[in-house]
Protein backbone atom coordinates (compact mmCIF):
# COMPACT_ATOMS: atom_id res chain seq x y z
CA UNK A 1 0.00 0.00 0.00
CA UNK A 2 1.37 3.26 -0.75
CA UNK A 3 1.58 6.03 2.11
CA UNK A 4 1.62 9.57 1.46
CA UNK A 5 4.32 11.09 4.05
CA UNK A 6 3.68 14.95 4.44
CA UNK A 7 6.43 17.73 5.22
CA UNK A 8 6.79 21.14 5.98
CA UNK A 9 10.21 22.46 6.31
CA UNK A 10 10.76 26.37 7.77
CA UNK A 11 13.97 27.54 5.90
CA UNK A 12 16.49 27.24 5.71
CA UNK A 13 16.01 23.41 6.19
CA UNK A 14 15.94 21.55 3.13
CA UNK A 15 13.58 18.75 2.27
CA UNK A 16 13.38 15.28 3.49
CA UNK A 17 14.33 12.35 0.97
CA UNK A 18 14.44 9.20 0.34
CA UNK A 19 18.21 7.87 1.49
CA UNK A 20 19.86 7.86 -1.65
CA UNK A 21 23.44 5.42 -1.65
CA UNK A 22 26.72 7.27 -2.66
CA UNK A 23 28.89 4.98 -5.03
CA UNK A 24 31.72 6.14 -4.82
CA UNK A 25 31.26 6.77 -0.93
CA UNK A 26 29.72 5.72 2.09
CA UNK A 27 28.01 2.95 0.11
CA UNK A 28 31.12 1.52 -0.62
CA UNK A 29 33.45 2.34 -3.95
CA UNK A 30 32.46 1.54 -7.86
CA UNK A 31 33.58 -1.99 -7.78
CA UNK A 32 31.33 -4.80 -9.90
CA UNK A 33 29.75 -7.76 -8.55
CA UNK A 34 31.98 -10.29 -10.17
CA UNK A 35 34.89 -12.45 -9.03
CA UNK A 36 37.74 -10.69 -7.76
CA UNK A 37 36.02 -7.42 -6.38
CA UNK A 38 36.25 -6.83 -2.52
CA UNK A 39 33.02 -6.83 -1.26
CA UNK A 40 31.51 -3.50 -0.88
CA UNK A 41 28.49 -2.57 1.36
CA UNK A 42 26.48 -1.84 -1.76
CA UNK A 43 26.99 -5.58 -2.99
CA UNK A 44 24.92 -6.98 0.30
CA UNK A 45 21.09 -6.62 -0.65
CA UNK A 46 19.71 -6.56 3.31
CA UNK A 47 22.26 -3.44 3.54
CA UNK A 48 21.04 -1.79 0.60
CA UNK A 49 17.19 -2.46 1.60
CA UNK A 50 17.98 -1.22 5.02
CA UNK A 51 20.08 1.37 4.82
CA UNK A 52 17.23 3.10 1.83
CA UNK A 53 14.42 1.74 3.24
CA UNK A 54 13.67 5.39 5.10
CA UNK A 55 14.19 9.08 4.97
CA UNK A 56 17.50 11.07 4.80
CA UNK A 57 18.09 14.53 6.69
CA UNK A 58 19.92 16.78 4.76
CA UNK A 59 22.55 19.13 6.39
CA UNK A 60 21.27 23.09 5.06
CA UNK A 61 23.85 25.31 6.57
CA UNK A 62 26.66 26.65 3.55
CA UNK A 63 29.43 26.18 6.49
CA UNK A 64 30.52 22.97 8.39
CA UNK A 65 30.16 22.23 11.97
CA UNK A 66 31.81 20.85 14.07
CA UNK A 67 31.75 18.96 17.71
CA UNK A 68 33.80 17.95 20.10
CA UNK A 69 34.56 16.88 23.73
CA UNK A 70 37.60 18.99 24.72
CA UNK A 71 38.28 18.65 29.01
CA UNK A 72 35.15 16.57 28.80
CA UNK A 73 32.68 19.60 27.69
CA UNK A 74 30.95 19.85 24.08
CA UNK A 75 32.66 22.00 22.27
CA UNK A 76 30.34 23.14 18.91
CA UNK A 77 32.46 25.17 16.08
CA UNK A 78 30.26 26.38 13.18
CA UNK A 79 28.96 30.03 11.64
CA UNK A 80 25.51 29.51 10.67
CA UNK A 81 24.68 32.86 9.63
CA UNK A 82 22.62 35.48 11.39
CA UNK A 83 19.27 34.21 12.72
CA UNK A 84 16.54 34.08 9.78
CA UNK A 85 13.96 35.82 12.19
CA UNK A 86 11.39 32.78 11.24
CA UNK A 87 10.62 32.42 14.79
CA UNK A 88 11.88 29.02 15.76
CA UNK A 89 15.37 28.67 17.92
CA UNK A 90 18.40 29.62 16.85
CA UNK A 91 21.26 28.61 16.98
CA UNK A 92 20.33 25.39 15.22
CA UNK A 93 22.56 23.48 17.45
CA UNK A 94 22.78 23.57 20.99
CA UNK A 95 24.26 21.63 24.38
CA UNK A 96 22.05 19.68 26.74
CA UNK A 97 24.39 18.50 29.23
CA UNK A 98 27.82 16.77 29.06
CA UNK A 99 26.95 13.53 27.72
CA UNK A 100 24.34 14.95 24.51
CA UNK A 101 23.76 18.15 22.11
CA UNK A 102 20.88 18.76 19.82
CA UNK A 103 19.95 20.14 16.67
CA UNK A 104 16.59 21.43 15.18
CA UNK A 105 15.64 20.06 11.69
CA UNK A 106 13.46 23.01 11.38
CA UNK A 107 11.44 20.26 10.17
CA UNK A 108 7.86 18.27 10.37
CA UNK A 109 6.98 15.03 8.74
CA UNK A 110 3.60 13.85 9.40
CA UNK A 111 3.11 9.84 9.13
CA UNK A 112 -0.08 7.99 8.39
CA UNK A 113 -2.84 7.40 10.57
CA UNK A 114 -1.38 4.67 12.73
CA UNK A 115 2.41 5.22 11.93
CA UNK A 116 5.28 7.08 13.35
CA UNK A 117 8.47 8.43 13.02
CA UNK A 118 11.36 6.34 13.96
CA UNK A 119 14.49 8.73 14.43
CA UNK A 120 18.11 7.51 14.35
CA UNK A 121 21.72 7.77 13.12
CA UNK A 122 22.37 7.56 9.47
CA UNK A 123 23.40 4.31 7.93
CA UNK A 124 26.23 5.59 6.74
CA UNK A 125 28.02 5.72 9.90
CA UNK A 126 27.88 1.58 9.67
CA UNK A 127 30.30 2.32 6.83
CA UNK A 128 32.16 5.14 8.82
CA UNK A 129 36.06 4.53 9.73
CA UNK A 130 36.79 8.61 10.91
CA UNK A 131 33.72 8.58 13.58
CA UNK A 132 33.03 11.96 12.46
CA UNK A 133 29.56 10.24 11.59
CA UNK A 134 26.86 12.45 14.07
CA UNK A 135 24.77 9.32 16.72
CA UNK A 136 21.41 10.10 17.15
CA UNK A 137 19.65 8.70 19.89
CA UNK A 138 16.61 6.85 18.76
CA UNK A 139 13.43 8.04 19.16
CA UNK A 140 10.11 7.36 18.50
CA UNK A 141 7.72 10.63 17.22
CA UNK A 142 3.86 10.06 17.10
CA UNK A 143 4.12 12.88 14.53
CA UNK A 144 -0.16 12.47 13.49
CA UNK A 145 -1.27 14.62 16.84
CA UNK A 146 2.78 15.93 17.57
CA UNK A 147 2.45 18.88 15.15
CA UNK A 148 5.74 20.15 15.70
CA UNK A 149 9.24 20.75 14.26
CA UNK A 150 11.58 18.43 16.28
CA UNK A 151 15.03 18.26 16.76
CA UNK A 152 17.27 15.34 17.43
CA UNK A 153 19.37 14.42 20.29
CA UNK A 154 23.27 13.44 19.62
CA UNK A 155 25.20 11.84 21.96
CA UNK A 156 28.83 13.24 22.46
CA UNK A 157 31.57 12.14 20.45
CA UNK A 158 34.53 10.85 22.41
CA UNK A 159 37.29 12.14 23.33
CA UNK A 160 39.52 13.23 20.16
CA UNK A 161 36.88 12.50 18.05
CA UNK A 162 34.98 14.75 16.24
CA UNK A 163 31.57 15.01 14.39
CA UNK A 164 30.96 16.66 11.20
CA UNK A 165 28.05 18.39 9.65
CA UNK A 166 28.63 19.66 5.82
CA UNK A 167 25.86 21.02 4.01
CA UNK A 168 24.23 18.68 1.69
CA UNK A 169 25.55 15.80 3.89
CA UNK A 170 22.64 13.50 5.33
CA UNK A 171 22.73 13.92 9.32
CA UNK A 172 20.29 11.56 10.52
CA UNK A 173 17.60 9.04 8.87
CA UNK A 174 13.64 8.85 9.46
CA UNK A 175 12.18 5.24 9.51
CA UNK A 176 8.10 4.94 9.19
CA UNK A 177 7.18 2.21 11.39
CA UNK A 178 3.78 0.89 13.29
CA UNK A 179 2.58 3.58 16.15
CA UNK A 180 2.45 0.54 18.52
CA UNK A 181 4.70 -2.59 18.63
CA UNK A 182 1.82 -5.22 18.65
CA UNK A 183 3.16 -8.39 18.61
CA UNK A 184 5.00 -10.91 20.87
CA UNK A 185 7.82 -13.03 20.32
CA UNK A 186 7.09 -16.80 20.37
CA UNK A 187 8.91 -19.92 19.70
CA UNK A 188 8.36 -21.85 16.78
CA UNK A 189 6.17 -24.98 16.70
CA UNK A 190 8.41 -28.52 16.12
CA UNK A 191 6.45 -28.12 13.01
CA UNK A 192 7.38 -25.09 12.16
CA UNK A 193 11.01 -25.31 12.88
CA UNK A 194 11.05 -28.39 10.97
CA UNK A 195 9.42 -26.68 7.92
CA UNK A 196 11.76 -23.56 8.31
CA UNK A 197 15.17 -26.13 8.55
CA UNK A 198 14.10 -27.99 5.41
CA UNK A 199 13.70 -24.92 3.59
CA UNK A 200 17.30 -24.08 4.31
CA UNK A 201 18.46 -27.54 3.51
CA UNK A 202 17.15 -27.13 -0.16
CA UNK A 203 18.48 -23.60 -0.60
CA UNK A 204 22.12 -24.77 0.81
CA UNK A 205 21.73 -27.92 -1.43
CA UNK A 206 21.30 -25.67 -4.61
CA UNK A 207 23.08 -22.62 -3.76
CA UNK A 208 26.03 -23.13 -5.93
CA UNK A 209 23.19 -22.53 -8.49
CA UNK A 210 21.02 -19.91 -7.08
CA UNK A 211 24.13 -17.68 -6.45
CA UNK A 212 25.14 -17.75 -9.49
CA UNK A 213 28.24 -15.59 -9.07
CA UNK A 214 30.50 -15.21 -5.87
CA UNK A 215 32.92 -12.18 -5.12
CA UNK A 216 36.04 -13.03 -3.97
CA UNK A 217 37.71 -10.56 -1.75
CA UNK A 218 40.50 -10.03 0.57
CA UNK A 219 39.53 -11.63 3.31
CA UNK A 220 38.64 -14.92 4.61
CA UNK A 221 34.89 -14.53 3.94
CA UNK A 222 33.80 -14.60 0.51
CA UNK A 223 29.66 -13.52 -0.99
CA UNK A 224 27.46 -14.31 -3.39
CA UNK A 225 24.48 -13.60 -4.90
CA UNK A 226 22.28 -15.75 -3.34
CA UNK A 227 19.89 -13.26 -1.30
CA UNK A 228 19.45 -10.86 -4.36
CA UNK A 229 18.48 -13.86 -6.46
CA UNK A 230 15.79 -15.69 -4.45
CA UNK A 231 14.43 -11.88 -3.22
CA UNK A 232 13.92 -11.56 -7.07
CA UNK A 233 12.36 -15.10 -7.74
CA UNK A 234 9.80 -14.22 -5.04
CA UNK A 235 8.69 -11.38 -6.82
CA UNK A 236 8.02 -13.01 -10.01
CA UNK A 237 6.32 -15.75 -8.36
CA UNK A 238 2.47 -14.83 -8.04
CA UNK A 239 1.43 -14.44 -3.95
CA UNK A 240 -1.28 -17.49 -3.14
CA UNK A 241 -4.61 -16.07 -1.53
Amino acid sequence: MLHHLKYRVIPPALPPRRIMLEIPGWSGDDQPRADGSVQQPWHCTPFVEGATYGLELIYPFPNPCYVQKVDGEITILGDFGPDPQTGVAWPPIGVFNKQFYGFNTYTDVKAPPGFALRVGTHPRFSTDNTASVPVAVSAHLRSEWWPFVFFIIFKAPEPGQTHVFRYGEPYAQIVVVPASAEHQVVAMTEEEAAERELQSLRIAETRHKLGKSWIAGNGELGGDGIYRHLRQLTKEVPSQK
